[in-house]
C-alpha cells in the first residue's frame, strides 16, 4: 500500500510530507492534519514539563505556530519530523521557563535611578582632591608621572606600556609601584 494521495483525497499522512507541503504552498489541510496528529502529543509532552494545563495548552499553540512559520527550515534528510517538532516544543518551553525566572522590570527600582547630582560640598571636595593630586604629581620625576598617566588615566596594560616605552615589563611594574609609593607620601605631606 502506498501513501501517495492526490490533492482531491486530502493531505499527506506522513508528518515530513505534511511539513514540506506547509512550506511549499502554505497547505492548510496538511497543517490541520499535522495539528490533529501532533497537537495532543505535544500538549502531553509540555504538560509533563510544565505541570500546568493552561501553560501546556498555550505552549502547544506557540509550538504549532512556530511549526507553521518554520516549515521551510525543515529538512527531511537531517532527521525525522517528530524529532524536529519536539525540538521546537522543547525550545519554546525553555524560552517560557527563562522568562518566568527573569525578574519583572520595576521602573521604581532605586538601582535604575540616575545618580544624584553631587552637592556643593562634594564638588568642593572633588576640586580640592584634584588639586592635591596635581600638586603631588608635580613632585614626581616626569618618567614616573608618564607611567602613572599611561597606566591609570589611559588604562594601558603594563605589557602595552612596556612595548610603548621600550622598557622591560618587570621594570615598568617596579617603577609604577615606586611612583605610587612616592605619590602616597606626597599626598600625605600635603594634608
Amino acid at each position: 500500500m502506498t501513501d501517495r494521495r492526490d490533492a482531491a483525497s486530502g493531505p499527506p499522512s506522513d508528518p515530513a510530507r505534511q511539513i514540506v507541503a506547509i512550506a511549499a504552498s502554505a497547505d492548510m489541510a496538511a497543517f490541520e492534519a499535522l495539528f490533529r496528529d501532533f497537537g495532543p502529543r505535544i500538549r502531553a509532552y509540555l504538560l509533563r514539563l510544565t505541570r500546568n494545563g493552561q501553560a501546556a495548552e498555550d505552549l502547544t499553540q506557540e509550538t504549532m505556530l512556530a511549526i507553521w512559520r518554520k516549515a521551510g527550515q525543515f529538512d527531511p534528510a537531517r532527521g525525522q519530523a517528530a524529532a524536529w517538532i519536539y525540538t521546537i516544543a522543547r525550545n519554546i518551553w525553555i524560552d517560557a521557563w527563562r522568562k518566568q525566572k527573569r525578574p519583572a522590570f520595576d521602573p521604581d527600582d532605586p538601582a535604575l535611578a540616575p545618580p544624584a547630582e553631587p552637592g556643593a560640598g562634594d564638588l568642593l571636595e572633588y576640586k580640592e582632591s584634584g588639586e592635591a593630586l596635581h600638586r603631588a604629581l608635580a613632585t614626581l620625576p616626569s618618567e614616573q608621572v608618564e607611567l602613572i598617566r599611561l597606566s591609570f588615566f589611559d588604562e594601558d596594560s603594563h605589557s602595552t606600556i612596556a612595548a610603548r616605552t621600550g622598557l622591560p615589563l618587570g621594570t615598568v611594574k617596579s617603577r609604577i609601584r615606586q611612583a605610587f609609593g612616592r605619590l602616597r607620601t606626597a599626598l600625605e605631606e600635603l594634608k
